[in-house]
């Protein structure tokens, strides 16, 4: 990939990205800068960061499929490298697109750099609930891209009730873009497919018997008509890293239950190719629903464990798609709300302002007028800010502070989770419940047993 030409007058955007969903992200969001309005003024490029969780070159493959971005506008680079090379493309705008921790780390570099570029970030998905951390990792950036109205308003809603300011944009979920959407407002029906497909998702549910109780719904699913076929669509293959860490993968809790239906087959092929063979499509709450949405394809979210921030099923609840197992076994898949497409993730394009706002960005660089960016203040200096690099980049990270940072940081992160484990403890035996009969709030199974998190 070159750099630019001395007199190319197109504005340089540049993005950063690992791992799976992130350098799906990013790269249709350049996709869909290099052919807006058949404009030639952005020049794109993508740069895949050598991290522990590194997409494999069929990961990268398959996030570049229908991207719209040009495989020679990619290049895999060393953390070591990556500065000098945003210098060499002589970026105006960098995308970063990445976990919280490595998005707070590499804002951190940028902003740093002489006349640095405007830092733009967002979240590849579904992002209700807003949270404090998705923000707090991200205050260095300019800009944050979220893909609803109803994102914009809880997250503006979260900067004011705690204080961290930032700018806020919208933009078209890139998996929604041309949407079939009728007149009427509902989701155009899609033509053809025969394919139950269930969407994998590494962290939900999150207890292996629940895994396991999914597995076994899909085979029977699967025996329940021979004549068309159950796809578990993975997110990875065997080996490959994952933007968050799979415990008790589902060919493996497929391979516990026996000899299998010969129509209840895996596929680790891009989503937009599972798709176009879909009668409908099954998850918990993978974004994977609103890029089936978006083809008129039908959806049930499985209402197994409830409906909570930690499942990330709220809005999908909202959209009147949750469902049971006996629905996904009988297939009887749900179309959403009608009243619900407008302010989750289906409106018109042009109420999208994120170019907008990137263009009043570029210009205030351009002026000098560009105004810094204060990452959270915490304790620890220089040592807290070579652990937190170590930690999101590994052994990516070659540098002797992150190297000491580490040796210190260990044992201490240790003691603090110990201290706070037995804290937990004793308020927990502080706080035992009283007879029955009494005022104690008692939480629902699922509720107790849900800890994940979603990508921050």
């Amino acid at each position: 990939m070159r750099a630019p030409a001395g007199g190319d007058a197109r504005l340089r955007v540049v993005a950063i990205a690992d791992t799976d969903s992130y350098v799906k992200w990013s790269a249709a969001i350049l996709g869909g800068l290099m052919v807006r309005d058949g404009s030639e003024r952005w020049d794109a490029a993508l740069l895949v960061l050598e991290t522990p969780l590194v997409v494999s070159d069929g990961q990268l493959a398959s996030a570049l499929s229908g991207s719209r971005l040009p495989r020679d506008r990619v290049e895999r680079i060393a953390y070591s490298r990556l500065i000098a090379r945003l210098t060499e493309l002589r970026a105006d705008v960098v995308v970063i697109g990445a976990r919280g921790p490595l998005v707070r780390v590499l804002a951190r570099d940028i902003a740093a750099m002489p006349g640095r570029p405007v830092v733009v970030t967002g979240l590849p998905g579904i992002s209700i609930p807003a949270t404090r951390r998705a923000v707090v990792y991200r205050l260095q950036c300019d800009l944050f891209v979220v893909h609803s109205k109803r994102e914009v308003r809880e997250f503006r809603a979260l900067s004011a009730r705690t204080g961290y300011a930032h700018r806020y944009a919208l933009a078209t979920l890139p998996f929604a873009r041309g949407a079939r959407v009728t007149g009427s407002g509902t989701a155009a029906s899609a033509e053809g497919g025969g394919d139950l497909v269930f969407a994998a998702q590494a962290k939900l549910p999150a207890e292996r018997a629940d895994r396991l109780a999914v597995a076994r719904m899909l085979v029977r699913a699967a025996e329940a008509d021979p004549s068309r076929r159950v796809v578990v669509k993975l997110r990875a293959a065997t080996g490959e890293h994952q933007t968050h860490v799979e415990q008790d993968g589902y060919p493996e809790l497929l391979a516990s239950l026996g000899p299998l239906p010969p129509n209840l087959v895996t596929s680790t092929a891009p989503m937009r190719k599972a798709l176009a063979t879909a009668e409908g499509l099954v998850t918990v709450s993978s974004t994977a629903a609103i890029e089936a949405i978006a083809r008129g394809i039908p959806v049930i979210a499985l209402d197994t464990y409830g409906v909570s921030p930690q499942l990330i099923n709220e809005t999908l609840a909202d959209a009147d798609l949750l469902a049971g197992e006996a629905d996904v076994v009988a297939r009887r898949f749900r179309h959403p709300d009608p009243e619900w497409l407008d302010e989750n993730y289906f409106h018109p394009p042009e109420d999208d302002d994120w170019t907008d706002q990137l263009a009043d960005l570029t210009a205030q660089r351009s002026a000098g007028r560009l105004p810094p960016r204060t990452g959270f203040v915490r304790r620890g200096g220089a040592l807290r800010d070579a652990w937190e690099r170590r930690v999101a980049l590994g052994r990516a990270d070659t540098s002797a502070a992150g190297a000491i940072a580490f040796a210190v940081g260990v044992p201490l992160r240790t003691v603090a989770r110990l201290v706070h484990r037995v804290r937990r403890v004793v308020a927990g035996e502080a706080q035992q419940p009283g007879p029955v009969g009494s005022s104690t709030q008692v939480r629902s199974t699922s509720a107790v047993r849900t800890s994940t998190t979603r990508t921050s």
